[in-house]
């Protein structure tokens, strides 16, 4: 059954921004399933996203989105469904042969690199990884076809997709739009809009993990992962006119009075490079979304705080005097953040230390246990972005699931076109 186009009016112009993190993305399928599914099912609302974007695998769940938007029923659990049927034997192909060639693999760059001097354009360049498989799975899962149909028939206003391209280190957005907008006005030039017809290719690169996952060619130009420079792609749905903002962080956020505890438990375990790798994975890719969300809510409070001083017409001038200057109009931004009331990192380093745990891990990600010690072994945060098994994507899934589920009355408010819901705080 198709779902009709919303009718235009002045409600609100909702976002959803969905991050990156690799396997960590069952946790947003979890969240998804609720807002797709159980949401209209037990209150009859219509969750409705005028602007969808994401990074990595979060990419792949945007343009999951914006392809079935025409769908009323049975979207939450098709998602649910790809993740839990993962088994990382079958997504990685690598075996013990594979481990011995890897410092072959290494010096095989060098053949790239005449490649490249001679003018030619591998649509690949090295990664560790066989990614044949789970680039099937993004083909066969997703009907690409439905982006520019549900575009075309106004259910989905633009789709975003960050990607980082390797010759510059800029954050890029390929932007497939109802309407071509004027979007690159006032852009910075560290965040470059590109207009596209999205397809497979943008997805997979915007979630190409350097090294590990080959870099994409798209068009003459190589990327890799957005979350290297863009992880939460919550600047491009502003300056597409976003004025209400659903974030689905991929960390569990750690309350101030106990980082600095926290920090000096885990320094023991830093002489373990797999380790210190994962912790700093999680400051490039996953910290990014307390920053973005904290300057929108810190630009809300100076808005309302200049109502009260200045009058209810603070905003409106201050505008005016902005757009004389040639900036674009500031304006409140309502926003929402769910993220995991888990440590991700934490649960699979759990599931590693279970005995009974059905999870097989190929040779490859067994080089990332680390056996040296005790902090090591609880937390195992490299390794929750390569899990792609059901032994580790069910319960991530399950915790999205009961997260969502627990914010309901503020889902609810935030799909409400009558009422302005308060900047939500994440839990």
């Amino acid at each position: 059954m198709s779902a009709s186009a919303p009718a235009p009016s002045q409600r609100p112009r909702r976002a959803v921004i969905l991050s990156g993190g690799g396997a960590r993305g069952a946790y947003e399928a979890g969240v998804l399933r609720f807002i797709l599914d159980d949401l209209p099912r037990r209150h009859g609302i219509d969750p409705h996203f005028d602007i969808v974007c994401g990074t990595s695998v979060g990419a792949i769940h945007a343009a999951f989105i914006a392809a079935t938007a025409d769908q009323q029923t049975g979207r939450g659990p098709r998602l649910v469904k790809i993740w839990e049927d993962l088994h990382v034997g079958e997504i990685f192909r690598f075996s013990s042969r594979d481990l011995i060639s890897m410092p072959r693999k290494l010096f095989g760059v060098r053949k790239v690199a005449q490649q490249l001097r001679e003018g030619r354009r591998p649509d690949r360049l090295f990664g560790l990884l066989d990614t044949g498989p789970l680039e099937q799975l993004v083909l066969q899962a997703i009907p690409w076809d439905g982006i520019r149909r549900n575009l075309n028939a106004g259910r989905v206003d633009a789709v975003c997709i960050a990607a980082t391209q390797l010759a510059t280190g800029r954050a890029v957005i390929f932007t497939e739009e109802k309407e071509r907008s004027h979007f690159g006005a006032g852009a910075d030039d560290l965040i470059r809009m590109q207009a596209a017809r999205l397809a497979p290719v943008h997805a997979l690169a915007s979630a190409a993990i350097p090294l590990l996952f080959p870099s994409v060619r798209v068009g003459s130009r190589y990327y890799a992962d957005g979350g290297l420079r863009l992880n939460t792609p919550l600047a491009p749905a502003l300056r597409l006119g976003a004025d209400r903002v659903l974030v689905i962080g991929l960390s569990h956020g750690v309350a101030p009075s106990v980082s600095e505890a926290l920090a000096q438990q885990r320094t023991a375990g830093f002489g373990n490079p797999m380790f210190l790798f994962g912790k700093v994975l999680n400051a490039l890719m996953l910290s990014p979304v307390d920053a973005d969300v904290a300057r929108l809510r810190f630009v809300n409070d100076i808005l309302t705080h200049g109502e009260i001083a200045f009058g209810p017409d603070f905003l409106e001038r201050l505008n005016e005097a902005g757009m004389a200057q040639g900036s674009r109009p500031l304006r409140r931004i309502d926003n929402m953040v769910i993220r995991p009331s888990q440590d991700v990192g934490l649960m699979a380093g759990e599931l590693l230390a279970d005995p009974d745990s059905e999870l097989a891990l190929n040779p490859f990600l067994n080089m990332f246990l680390s056996r040296s010690g005790d902090e090591e072994s609880r937390e195992a945060d490299l390794l929750s972005y390569l899990l792609f098994d059901t032994a580790f994507t069910r319960p991530l899934v399950e915790l999205g699931y009961a997260d969502a589920l627990a914010r309901e009355d503020e889902l609810l408010r935030f799909f409400d076109d009558e009422r302005t819901p308060p900047d939500a705080p994440d839990r």
